[in-house]
């Protein structure tokens, strides 16, 4: 466990944040590997088919981001605060709450795939192995969401380096338990889905039991309520905003990969390894956003608002060191990263798509950062609802870009979709940002007024 209410501010969340993005790249590398297997081993049909059934599946992936989220503002907020008994509480009342959520999520989407991907305008060529991606993957779906609410426990009380050793072993074993379905057993696509179920559920379980050992160590021998109404309604305050918030974002972005599919296979195949390359960057700066919400909410319990504000500076100046980084990786590494996906002759027919797409994500990613970083830092202060304004500001401008951008100005406009998004965002979420810190001061500061004096 590690304390962040002490500390050098840029010290603290740079060593804490070390092993987030490590988990972010990790957590990446599931679907790059997916990705690279598809393309390799098998065809550019079956690489759009994964990287078209990626779209769907990120909606439940942001349902199970959203009580990672709730769980740990809560958790954090009470480890601040040093009530350790409520923290197990909060423990189990989310892993029970999210197991029995995880299976039912799990059985709508399977029976409803097929005509989430019909509304993408999925080809008919890459349908049998769309549908069958996202059946299977969501077979451990009750895996992840334990997954991530166990990471999110063990962020909340200052521990990143346990999930990202977790991550880091199940991301490598993934690779080679896909080439072996695919290439050795001849699984096709399916072979890539059982993969990653196989992976995913393992790391699921293993993280639970270890988030258990944890809170037990944490709490000693005292007994605890297992659940509680009182603090699941607290968490489900901030978790549902946080999902509906990034459900927005993937409802844009699905939107824009409907759009993408009307330039045919060759753009499918291009879209999604560009995706699949900036993905890899562009979500390593969320980390820096995880790092600020645990950090907030373990400073706002303990009452230092201006140790918020002195990380919020401190988080921002390590993100653009990484994005300046990243800007130069894309601009001159795209050509040959795209190989990781496919063949030199097939990388080179849809290397145009590739490029314009990993530019324009490279030089928006600073856009990106302030809505991390601002956003999760309000979702720290218990302000998911604000948040949630950010997401649909989001959808509003993708939506924009594939109804009216795409059919004037083409693929370019395709391009653009996620950093005009971010802009907009971030129009809302500095102002919001201070102002929440500011609502919370204010209400501190009437605490204290009204505590009785000796």
């Amino acid at each position: 466990m590690k304390d962040l209410t002490v500390g050098k501010p840029g010290r603290v969340l740079l060593a804490y944040s070390l092993p987030l993005f490590g988990s972010i790249i990790f957590q990446q590398l599931y679907n790059i590997a997916d990705s690279f297997v598809a393309g390799h081993f098998i065809s550019t049909e079956a690489l759009a088919a994964v990287g078209n059934s990626s779209e769907i599946t990120l909606i439940f992936i942001a349902i199970a981001f959203g009580c990672n989220i709730g769980t740990s503002v809560v958790t954090a907020n009470l480890f601040g605060q040093k009530e350790m008994k409520q923290v197990h509480t909060c423990v189990t009342t989310a892993l029970i709450f999210c197991g029995i959520l995880g299976v039912l999520l799990s059985a709508v989407g399977m029976l409803t795939s097929e005509w989430m991907l019909t509304l993408l305008d999925t080809p008919v060529e890459t349908m049998k192995d769309s549908v069958a991606y996202i059946q299977i993957y969501l077979m451990s779906y009750v895996f992840l969401m334990l997954y991530q609410v166990a990471t999110g426990i063990f962020s909340a009380l200052g521990d990143s380096k346990t999930p990202f050793c977790f991550l880091a072993v199940s991301s490598i074993t993934n690779i080679f338990v896909d080439i072996l379905f695919v290439r050795d057993f001849h699984m096709g696509v399916p072979g890539v889905a059982w993969a990653t179920f196989l992976c995913q559920s393992i790391s699921g379980i293993v993280a639970v039991v270890f988030v258990l050992k944890k809170v037990h160590e944490v709490v000693g021998g005292e007994k605890c309520p297992l659940f509680s109404g009182v603090l699941l309604k607290k968490m489900l305050i901030i978790a549902i905003p946080s999902a509906i918030q990034q459900s927005f974002i993937s409802v844009g972005n699905i939107l824009v990969q409907r759009v993408i599919n009307g330039f045919g296979t060759a753009c499918m195949g291009g879209y999604t390894a560009a995706i699949k390359l900036n993905n890899m960057f562009v979500t390593s700066v969320t980390a820096l956003g995880n790092g600020m919400s645990n950090y907030t909410s373990q400073n706002l319990g303990a009452g230092k608002y201006d140790r918020i504000r002195q990380g919020t500076y401190a988080c921002l100046l390590l993100g653009i060191i990484y994005c300046a980084i990243y800007i130069v990786i894309a601009r001159f590494g795209t050509q040959y990263l795209v190989l990781l996906f496919m063949n030199a002759d097939e990388a080179q027919s849809v290397l145009d798509y590739t490029q314009r797409i990993s530019y324009a994500y490279a030089y928006g990613t600073p856009l990106l950062l302030g809505v991390n970083v601002f956003r999760l830092s309000i979702q720290g202060m218990g302000y998911s609802r604000l948040s949630l304004i950010s997401g649909l500001l989001e959808m509003i401008a993708r939506t924009a870009v594939g109804i009216w951008g795409v059919p004037q100005f083409g693929f370019a406009a395709a391009c653009l979709a996620s950093p005009l998004a971010w802009a907009l965002a971030d129009c809302f979420l500095i102002p919001a940002y201070y102002g929440c810190l500011n609502a919370r001061r204010r209400q501190a500061a009437r605490v204290r007024k009204e505590l009785p004096t000796e």
